[in-house]
């Protein structure tokens, strides 16, 4: 009876903290993927790539709900215990070398911009993403080939599918390498910016000799120190909690530490969310992905704004005020409604 209780207590731990932001997460994938497809404008190499990100993204969102229930053992079959425990790895391999890709890809694009065109990154879209979704699968798909502990009485669980040298081959060879070079590269891309920005002050110094900095040489470091601020927050807020989820949930599966279960639960969900939140952030940061939805705020916005003005109009008339007055001007920085 404990132990059933115990269970539909951890049940119901999960439901109410991975379901939630598992939903969250797809929506907004969904709705940045929808504005990406209508933009026509956007550069064609970066838009496969963010939206490889962002579909493995979602793959990851839907597989949310599924990783801390992997830490309890059930009685499902081998099959269907292997498809359980070795799909959401994979999702969330997927979704890390997808963000690898398109770190690697943007800092090429910055970094070398002259011979971007030609890097094999360019030039061999389809390769590329190929590899970025075919290593995964590979490496996640190795306990199925053997590398696992299942014997012949042995319960469905995370130790028996997941060996402990596959688990340290995974984080501190695969995934915790991966968010270190994506902060090498983001800190490089910003060295970048940095210097460019001090050839730019040095053109507007020689322009405004004998005056203060201008007006534009603010806004430029302005723009700087956000930039800085929030790859700073981006790692503290989202990586920090999944890197540090993941080195407990492998200690304490080995029995190296002694976890409540209920800490452990929230650690796994936490830290795996907040990775999956890193596409999204960098998403919605990006004007060109929301161009379509704004464009659509925009004339929806115009277009009731002047059905308002149009009824205020006619309700004038219907008082028999003759009075002439001017139609409501357009909103500011909004395009009026087509008729």
């Amino acid at each position: 009876m404990n132990a059933s209780g115990d269970a539909e207590s951890i049940r119901r731990c999960v439901i109410w903290l991975s379901d939630p932001l598992s939903l969250v997460i797809i929506l907004a994938n969904l709705f940045i993927i929808l504005g990406i497809l209508r933009n026509r404008k956007l550069p064609r190499a970066a838009s496969w790539f963010f939206l490889s990100l962002l579909f493995a993204d979602l793959l990851a969102g839907v597989a949310l709900p599924f990783i801390p229930r992997m830490q309890c053992e059930n009685n499902r079959g081998y099959h269907s215990c292997f498809f359980v425990h070795v799909t959401p790895n994979y999702f969330f391999l997927a979704f890390l070398a997808n963000l690898l890709a398109v770190h690697y890809e943007k800092y090429l694009c910055i970094r070398y911009p002259l011979h971007y065109h030609h890097f094999w990154v360019h030039r061999w879209v389809p390769l590329c993403l190929l590899l970025t979704w075919a290593l995964p699968l590979i490496f996640a798909c190795l306990p199925v080939l053997g590398w696992n502990q299942w014997g012949p009485n042995s319960n469905c669980s995370y130790k028996q599918i997941f060996p402990p040298a596959y688990l340290y081959l995974e984080i501190y060879g695969f995934l915790i390498p991966s968010i270190l070079a994506m902060a090498f590269m983001s800190t490089q891309m910003l060295r970048v910016a940095r210097h460019q920005l001090q050839e730019i002050k040095k053109v507007l110094r020689s322009v405004h000799q004998g005056q203060g900095p201008s007006e534009l040489e603010q806004q430029l470091e302005l723009r700087h120190a956000k930039c800085i601020a929030s790859l700073f927050l981006i790692f503290l807020v989202c990586w920090v909690p999944y890197v540090a989820g993941l080195h407990v949930s492998v200690l304490a599966i080995q029995n190296h530490i002694s976890i409540d279960r209920y800490t452990l639960l929230i650690l796994t969900c936490v830290g795996s969310g907040s990775a999956a939140v890193v596409p999204i952030i960098l998403g919605l940061s990006n004007r060109q992905y929301t161009q379509f939805w704004r464009d659509v705020a925009a004339k929806g916005y115009a277009g009731c704004r002047a059905r308002c003005c149009e009824r205020g109009e006619a309700g004038r008339h219907q008082d028999g005020t003759s009075q002439s007055r001017a139609p409501c001007p357009p909103a500011e920085g909004l395009a009026s409604a087509p008729s």
